[in-house]
């Protein structure tokens, strides 16, 4: 695109997480309650999905048409050269699982530019530009490696509030959340993850919120529900056991959470998933 323009966007449909990656240039995304400036290199996430508008809101207005391609379609402005190439897309998740990691972030996951990041925009600029045998499968894998690097990104690499996975970030923080991803049944009082840390509880706690924006609890039952929700519709275990395996020694007190996070009863949710399949 070239000039000036405005492109809306409506709300995102459920499952669909939008996502903005520039190749080169500026370009800015506003949604009700904020305005995020991009340049090159930037990634931004829009987690809940909620209407937006894309502007450039200097030059003139060009016209510009769109370009179908075998795999991508191309908004060009026509008869001037571009000064923003952005790539545009949407994550699509239809598990609970990953309701609940997006439900987590921030609602728009602004990332700042780094040597890695310009090493992915140049790929994929490659990539929809060949648009050849193949370029859909190494799309799909370079942005699913962009939304990895967006979720470990450090703090200092970031521009908006931290938020709950900043902590893979961290090495000491990653090692406590590699450790009940692994392990979600085990008994993780805030001891043993401070310990895990190598940190005092008070440290632990402290440096934890710092780097999050939220509680070690809140780490603690997302991942299990995430987990029990993938349960719920991959397995044929039955409600104790997942129970038991995400751990939780009653029946009654895993719904009870598993209600408070996503929504509705476990059985309901694996009764949904079916449906669903």
């Amino acid at each position: 695109m070239a000039g000036q323009f405005i492109v809306d966007h409506e709300t995102a449909a459920p499952g669909e997480v939008p996502f903005y990656l520039v190749l080169d240039g500026r370009c800015a995304v506003t949604t009700e309650s904020a305005t995020v400036t991009l340049s090159t290199g930037d990634l931004l996430l829009v987690s809940r999905g909620e209407a937006h508008q894309v502007t450039a809101p200097s030059g003139r207005r060009f016209r510009f048409s769109d370009e179908s391609g075998p795999i991508f379609t191309t908004r060009r402005t026509v008869g001037v050269k571009p000064d923003l190439d952005l790539f545009c897309g949407h994550y699509h998740f239809d598990t609970a699982a990953g309701e609940l990691l997006f439900r987590l972030l921030p609602a728009l996951v602004h990332v700042t530019p780094n040597a890695a990041a310009t090493t992915l925009a140049d790929l994929l600029r490659g990539e929809a530009r060949f648009a050849g045998p193949g370029s859909a499968a190494v799309v799909s894998a370079l942005c699913d490696a962009m939304l990895a690097m967006g979720l470990r990104s450090r703090p200092e690499q970031r521009l908006d509030n931290p938020a709950l996975w900043t902590a893979i970030g961290d090495e000491a923080l990653g090692k406590v959340v590699s450790g009940i991803v692994e392990r979600p049944g085990d008994s993780w009082t805030i001891e043993r993850m401070a310990e895990t840390a190598s940190m005092s509880r008070s440290t632990f706690l402290r440096r934890f919120n710092t780097r999050t924006g939220t509680t070690a609890a809140t780490l603690l039952i997302t991942i299990r529900m995430m987990v029990a929700a993938d349960l719920l519709t991959n397995s044929d275990r039955s409600m104790a056991r997942i129970a038991a395996d995400v751990g939780y020694s009653s029946e009654s007190a895993f719904s009870q959470a598993f209600r408070a996070t996503v929504g509705m009863p476990p059985a309901q949710y694996r009764k949904n998933s079916v449906n669903h399949e």
